[in-house]
């Protein structure tokens, strides 16, 4: 699966999880530890990530 990014607002990603991610069980999981984790190791204004559909 992938990964879309649809908004950046006031340090809140948002991001689309598309193919296979968008039904996967660990979908949630891979959002929190995993994207949300390095964006803000990498990007330090990242406050947050949200799933939207």
């Amino acid at each position: 699966g992938n990964v879309e990014l649809v908004d950046i607002d006031d340090g809140v990603v948002k991001l689309r999880l598309v193919g296979s991610c968008a039904s996967c069980s660990s979908s949630t999981m891979t959002l929190k530890m995993g994207i949300e984790k390095a964006l803000k190791k990498a990007v330090p204004m990242v406050r947050c990530i949200e799933a939207v559909e």
